[in-house]
């Protein structure tokens, strides 16, 4: 099974990432209200059972994908084609 997590910071929490580039593309013309900065992992996971993945990549993320304190993650799944 395939997954996909996109991690990025939380509400609130500093993104001098996220402040660049949405300074940068106001400076080139965007009407941009607010950039964040995350990061995507792509992983390939050795189970077809959604239930089962899902509570893994839970536990990766805690562990050590993200940091729960100052980031949240999204988790999408994908079935092998």
């Amino acid at each position: 099974m395939r997954a996909t997590v996109v991690v990025r910071p939380k509400d609130g929490i500093l993104d001098p990432q996220g402040q660049a580039v949405e300074s940068s593309l106001r400076h080139l013309g965007f009407a941009v209200d607010s950039a964040r900065v995350g990061r995507v992992v792509e992983l390939d996971l050795d189970t077809e059972d959604a239930g089962d993945a899902r509570a893994q990549l839970e536990r990766m993320c805690e562990q050590l994908l993200a940091n729960p304190l100052i980031e949240s993650y999204e988790i999408a799944l994908q079935a092998d084609a």
